[in-house]
This record gives structure tokens, sequence and C-alpha cells, in this order.
């Protein structure tokens, strides 16, 4: 049970802050302001004082240069995902043309692998669930495919959902994180006046003539039901993306292999599956090697099978039938279904699969610019999709065929084993893409809380956010491995393939007009016509592929369905165990009883507390204090609170505060992450930082206070609840770090009584009292820092009802388990770290 939950160091705030639009504003580097927030036992804790902390740009610079110097040697293989001193999105926006190619090399083998391979398979499928019985059929079929690729993948994904990107991110959580920074849709009460602050929240206000917005914002925020409708529409787009994960590497690779019976008459189905099975081991073995290494590599060998795609299809088409082309005219759509409604529709499971990959584009985009994907898109890789298609088709025309088999037959024979070649290297490439999008959908999920925690490899030196998990790349392999080895039929796969792709497809379009309605403020015409087309035209999709859910294709759905479950149980034991522990946070009251000495020997040394609340005493320190012999002289609270944006900005991280007077000696420190925020911590440079931002964060109260009591107006129109950014001296992430579980007592038993704080500091000069906390703080920084632990555990009370025993005491409890500890994301050595365990009955 040994854990702490990162992503929920944050308390619920009822009143004031965000429920004011107009008290929004963006906070800079060399803004300077102080707010005063009190606490008691309704949720307002003492004499806690925030202070928004600036630094030069030589002192950052200087600490910056100094991290770089004195940071540990990086292994991008065998590193978890930590922030790398220098790392960096991806910016190409200036890039010069050589660079330019290079970039779109790798988007082509990263973002593009699924949907290139669609010709593998589409119309094999297609023509098995509709056989083929006259021209007009391939004409219908190929005008079905050419305008299924121009609504879904090109208007829907390239020119519509990729702008509803978040900063540069995409996915299901991507859309979940924009939506949640301009309504308060979480389920967890973890929202902050101090968080709208941070630069990259880029909120766009509803202005007052658009009520519709400010209306949907009001019905998101007061309805439960809606808040959790919202977060079940995207753990169940996530938990398609994961199942999508398994079935594109089955049917992409199986689809290419498959190839060989046309080439070798003499090859069985079951050559087939041994020879696709060892390819999919291949395939997930080296996807530890990152993103920007393989896309390097894989990235002109897409090039290559988009060209092939393209050059075979223009043969066919001169050499064949060039009368294909017809088939842009849309009437032959309303003729393929006259001809044979029930056919038509049928065959529908089987054209979305031309589809495949869209969903990945836009979860993949993490990677790449939005203006890069698009252009790629529309210059290179619909042409030769379409060119692709039309070919196959003007082969089929000519010369009939093996319908089911309708790309490699349309290969000319000179060509057949250059391209059988690369065509199973494109497969390979489409499985690692989804596989890549499965990765960045699960550290969204992961940091939103709504996934277990899992160990996390960052595999690029450089730019961050290029991931890899072990554990669910396994896990990933053995259910691509099963499938392929149950259901060897690629035509089943197929339509097992559809619906993982329709439902992610589905809750995209759901999310995509919450973000028309709520934040772009868009004509209601506009969003109604977008809502009627896709939402429409998937539905009708959908129905074509659960017709063919009994051939196979239900254990897709049902693994889908218990991944939704798992995500669920997650999030619900999570936030339950969260409000649990602001229930039962310590009263301030109880503290200043204590006194400064806390009712118990305070050792030299600072004590690190890592909790989950932004606001309060946690009641784990009560534990400490009653478990441990003595209490260090002075005490930091740590709470790692990730905010809904991708990325926080280094100077912003650090939000400190002080926790009652002076001569107790305790502060509560925010460090704050965006989900896509990658962390790396080492003792030295980690206590460093601390303590030079807690200086500084001393040094500028200090001013404050003084400038009160000249008679500046600093803190006037001040709300009841108001918070305010500190920037730290950071140039990185440096909070959740990765060790061993250890329990230990402290040595150090030495007690040196605490005067009273006004008797202490009324008589001393007020840059004297700052001298004398710095000296404290450095004195207490040579006895050492140690980290202190609490791994809060829930159970059901006996009364509960059956149910909720069922999934806290034991599913919830199980995950708790297995998933990752907290202890692992500490990286300090055994003797500095002491934990205690604490159960609460929920």
């Amino acid at each position: 049970m040994a854990e702490f939950r990162s992503e929920r160091g944050i308390t619920h705030r009822r009143n004031g802050g965000m429920s004011s639009m107009e008290s929004r504003r963006w906070v800079f580097q060399n803004e300077e302001d102080s707010e005063v927030d009190f606490e008691d036992n309704d949720g307002r804790d003492g004499d806690d004082i925030m202070l928004h902390n600036d630094m030069d740009s030589d002192e950052e610079d200087s600490l910056y240069q100094k991290l770089i110097r004195t940071g540990p040697n990086i292994d991008s293989f065998g590193v978890e995902a930590l922030e790398v001193p220098g790392a960096q999105r991806i910016d190409f926006e200036d890039a010069s043309f050589g660079k330019s190619i290079f970039l779109v090399c790798q988007t082509l083998g990263v973002v593009f692998g699924d949907v290139g391979t669609s010709p593998l398979y589409t119309f094999s499928v297609m023509f098995s669930r509709a056989p083929v019985e006259g021209n007009e059929d391939i004409i219908g079929a190929l005008s079905l495919v050419l305008y299924t690729l121009i609504l879904i993948p090109f208007i829907k994904y390239i020119l519509i959902v990729l702008l509803a990107n978040d900063d540069g991110e995409g996915g299901t959580f991507a859309l979940y994180s924009l939506i949640c920074r301009h309504a308060k849709v979480s389920l967890l009460p973890n929202q902050l006046a101090s968080d709208t602050r941070i630069s990259s929240f880029r909120l766009k206000v509803p202005s007052a003539e658009l009520e519709r917005s400010l209306k949907i914002k009001e019905y998101l925020e007061t309805s439960l039901a809606l808040k959790k409708l919202v977060l079940g529409m995207v753990l169940a787009g996530t938990s398609m993306v994961i199942a999508d994960g398994v079935v594109t590497p089955a049917m992409s690779v199986i689809s290419a292999v498959r190839g060989l019976k046309v080439g070798v008459p003499t090859v069985e189905q079951d050559h087939v599956v041994m020879i696709s099975v060892a390819y999919l081991i291949i395939l997930f073995s080296v996807q530890k090697y990152g993103t920007s290494k393989v896309g390097l590599v894989i990235g002109p060998a897409l090039f290559i099978w988009f060209c092939s795609l393209g050059g075979i299809g223009i043969y066919n088409l001169a050499k064949h039938d060039s009368s294909v082309v017809q088939a842009f005219n849309p009437a032959h759509i309303y003729y393929y279904f006259k001809r044979n409604s029930y056919k038509a529709w049928y065959s529908l499971g089987g054209c979305l699969l031309c589809a495949t990959g869209s969903e990945a584009m836009f979860a993949d985009l993490c990677y790449f610019p939005v203006r890069t994907v698009q252009i790629t898109f529309v210059f290179l890789v619909l042409p030769c999709l379409m060119l692709g298609y039309m070919g196959q088709a003007a082969y089929l025309l000519d010369n009939g065929g093996d319908a089911t088999q309708a790309f490699f037959s349309s290969i000319p024979y000179g060509a057949f084993w250059p391209v059988f070649l690369i065509a199973n290297i494109a497969a390979l490439i489409a499985s690692r893409t989804m596989t890549t999008a499965t990765f960045s959908c699960i550290k969204q999920s992961t940091a939103l809380g709504c996934f277990p925690r899992l160990k996390i490899v960052h595999t690029s030196r450089k730019f961050m956010g290029q991931i890899y998990i072990p554990t669910i790349n396994r896990f990933l392999m053995a259910s691509a491995v099963i499938l392929v080895c149950t259901i060897a039929n690629a035509n089943e796969i197929g339509n097992a393939y559809g619906i993982a792709e329709l439902g992610i497809m589905m809750m995209t379009t759901f999310l995509v007009i919450l973000v028309m309605l709520l934040i772009w403020q868009i004509n209601i015409i506009i969003v109604v016509l977008f809502s009627l087309t896709f939402l429409g035209l998937e539905l009708v999709f959908f129905s074509s592929v659960l017709h063919g859910i009994g051939d196979g294709s239900w254990i897709i759905l049902v693994f889908g369905i218990v991944l939704f479950l798992i995500m669920s149980i997650w999030n619900y034991g999570s936030t339950l165990k969260y409000e649990t522990e602001v229930k039962k946070k310590m009263s301030m009251n109880v503290l200043r009883g204590l006194g400064s000495s806390l009712g118990t020997v305070r050792a030299p040394g600072i004590g690190l507390v890592y909790n989950e609340l932004v606001k309060g005493v946690p009641a784990i320190f009560g534990h400490f204090l009653t478990t441990l012999p003595a209490v260090h002289s002075m005490v930091i609270f740590v709470c790692i609170k990730y905010v809904p944006v991708p990325a926080v900005p280094q100077d912003e991280r650090f939000l400190f505060r002080r926790v009652c007077s002076k001569s107790y000696h305790i502060f509560r420190c925010i460090a704050r992450y965006g989900y896509k925020d990658v962390r790396k911590e080492n003792q030295q440079i980690f206590e460093q930082l601390l303590i030079e931002s807690l200086e500084k964060f001393i040094r500028r109260e200090a001013q404050e206070k003084l400038l009160e009591s000249e008679g500046d107006d600093v803190d006037s129109d001040f709300e009841e609840d108001p918070s305010s950014v500190l920037v730290g001296p950071n140039g990185s992430v440096y909070f959740g770090v990765s060790g061993t579980d250890i329990t230990i007592s402290e040595a150090s038993t030495s007690n040196e009584p605490e005067p009273e704080p006004e008797k202490m500091t009324t008589n001393l000069d007020p840059e004297q009292s700052v001298e004398n906390e710095l000296a404290f703080i450095h004195k207490a920084k040579e006895s050492g820092v140690v980290y202190l632990l609490g791994h809060g555990d829930i159970r059901a009370k006996k009364e509960s009802w059956f149910l909720k025993k069922l999934i806290i005491n034991y599913f919830y409890a199980f995950m708790r388990k297995n998933c990752r500890r907290g202890s692992a994301t500490l990286n300090v050595p055994r003797t500095h770290l002491i934990q205690v365990a604490m159960t609460y009955m929920v």
C-alpha cells in the first residue's frame, strides 16, 4: 500500500477565486504582489502567506548552467520519465528546408503509419462482407472509401479536431484537460485560483454577450451528473485507445504477412499466424528505443511505402481501367446502396478501416507541430492513399481476381517481392504508431488521476514527452499475440478493429462538440452541422460493425469494458481517498495548542513531509508526531499537484506558504506540474533548490511586511481566500524522488526550547529577524534533510454497501498494491527516508 498520490496534492475551494471570471489575470515574471491566506478548521489555515517571488535572469542562467554541470549522467534507455536539463518541445516553426524534410520523415514514421497501411485490408474486408457482383459494386465501394477518407481523416481530424489540441497535445485526455481549464468539471476538488495564473493556462474567458457559453459552463459546474458523464466519455475513449493498441498490430501484421499466399500459393494460414507472432514480438521488443530514434529510421521507409502506393495506383490506372475516376461522383454511393441496401450497409464495417489511424494522428500530435501534420497529410498521405485505392479498383475492374486480396493481387509481377517487403515494414510501423499513442494517453490519464501509476521511461535526452511504458508494452504484446492466435481470420479482426476505432471517434466527437460550445464559442449552426454530420456518420458505421460482433470481435469490446472499469475504479477510489484526507486533516487549533515544540522533541534538521493536501495539515503528520521520537526543527509539507495544462513553465513551478507563526518553522511547498511534465530528482540539487527558493520567499515576505508597516497599500483588495504565485529559482522539476522502501528512526534527540513568536521577533530589527531565520534554515540544512513519506490507505466501513466494499477493499486495494508505489518515486538514501502507514475508514 506504500504510495502517495502525487496527482492529488490539492484542496477544495468552494468560494471566491475562480468563481469570478473578472478576477483572473496573468502573472508575469516581473510582477510583484503578495496575498495573505488565513485558514482555520473549516478549510482556512493559520498564518499562511504566499508571495510572488521573482529572480534576476542572471541568477536563473547561473543556476541553470550549474544544474547542467552537476546533473547526473542520464541513460536515455534506462531512466524513468524525468526531466532532463535542457529538454524542450519540438519546435520547427523557423526550421530550414532541410530540417523541415527531416521533420516530415519523422512525422510519417510516427503519426501516419496506421492510416498508411489501410489499403492492405480495407477492400479485402469490404468484399468479404459484401461479395462483388458486378463492376458497379467496385465503383460504388471505391466511391464510399474515397468520401470516407475525405470526411473523417481529412475534414474531421485534419481540419477540425487537430485544432482542438491542448497547447500541442492531442488525445481524449488532452481534450478533457482543455475543458477542465475553462469549467470546473473535474470530480476532484482541486481547483485553486493560483492555478489560473500559470501562463500556460491561456484562458479565453467567455465574453458577456455569448450567454450560451456561460450557461453551458454553469450547467457543467453545478451538475454532478454532467461531470460524471464527461469523465465517463473520456475514460471510454481512453479504454478504446488502449484496445486499439492491441488490435492495430494484430490487424496490420497479419494483413501484410498473408500476402505470402499470393506470392507463394503453398503457404497455409498457420504459417501466416506463426510469422505474424514472430513479427509482433520483434515489434514490441524495439519499442523501447524511442520515437525520435526509431522515427528517424522508419520515416524514410514509410515515405517509400507511400510513394509505392501512389506509383502502383498510377500504374494500374494507366494499364487497366482509368474509368474508376468516376467514383469521385457521390451518386455512385447512392447507386451502391440502391442495388442492395443490406449488403452495402454491412460493407460499411470494412469501409471504415480506410480511416483507421485518424485518432492516432490526434493522439500522437504531441510529437510534432499541427501545421506539419496537416501539410504532410494533405500533400502526401491523402493523394497516395487515394491513388492506391483507385489502382486496386482499376485492377479489379479489368481482371476480376481475388477481391479479398485486392492489394497484393494488384501489384505488378516484377515488383511483388520488393513491395511485399515494404508492406511488411509499413505494417510494423503502423503497429508502432498506435502503441506510441497508447503510451501518450496512459501518461496523460495517470497524471490526471485516472490510471494506476506505472514506471515510465523517457526515451529522448533532447525532447520531453517521448516515453515508453514497459508494463503496458508487455501487456499489449501479450494481448496482440493472443488475439492473432485466437482470431486468425483477418476479416474478423477487422471487425474488432472497427469497434475500437469507432469507440474512440465517437467519444472524440462528443468532446470536440463541447469544446466548440464552451471554448471556441462558434455559431450554433456550425456546431449542429458538425454534430449531425459526424455523429450520424459514425453511428451508421457503428451499427454495421455491431452486426458482426458475434464473429469473435466481441473480445475487443469486452476488453475495452474491462479497461473502462479499471480506470473508473481507480478514479473513484483515489477521489474518495483524497476527500477523506481533506476531512481528516489536523485542526490548526490543535497544532497551535501544542506550541512551537509541537509537543515533542524538535531535533536539528529539515523534515520534508510528502502529502497530498494544498491547505491544512495532513492527518498523517499527527501520526508522525505520535510515532516518531522527535520531529525536525524545520518541517516543510511538500505537495505535488498536477494541473490541467500540458506543462507548467519552470519559473512558475513552486508555491510556498508559511504554516503558523515563525517560531514553528513550518512551511508548505506546492510543486505544480502539467500532465506532460517529466521529472528528474537528484537529492543534492533538489535540496539546494528548495533552500534557495525558501530563502527568496522569506526575504520577499519581509519586504512586503515592511511596506505594509510604512502604509503602502499592498493587500487592500484581496478576496477572502486568495492565492498568489511564488516563482522559485528552479530551472527544472525537482519533486517526486525515486528510491527504496525503508523505515527508520531519527537518531538525534536534542531539544532546544523555542521562544514565543512575539517575544522572539518584536524587539528585533526586521532585517535582523530575517537574517536570524535564514541562519536557522542553514543550520537545519547542515544537520541533514530527511524525507517523511506517509502511506494513506482506505477501507470501506462495515456498514457500507456490498458493492462499495467489493470495489474499495478488493479491486482498488489490489491495484494500489500492484501499481508503482510512492516510495519508488523517491531517489534518496535509505537512511534519509522515514515511512508511516495510516488507514482511513470510508
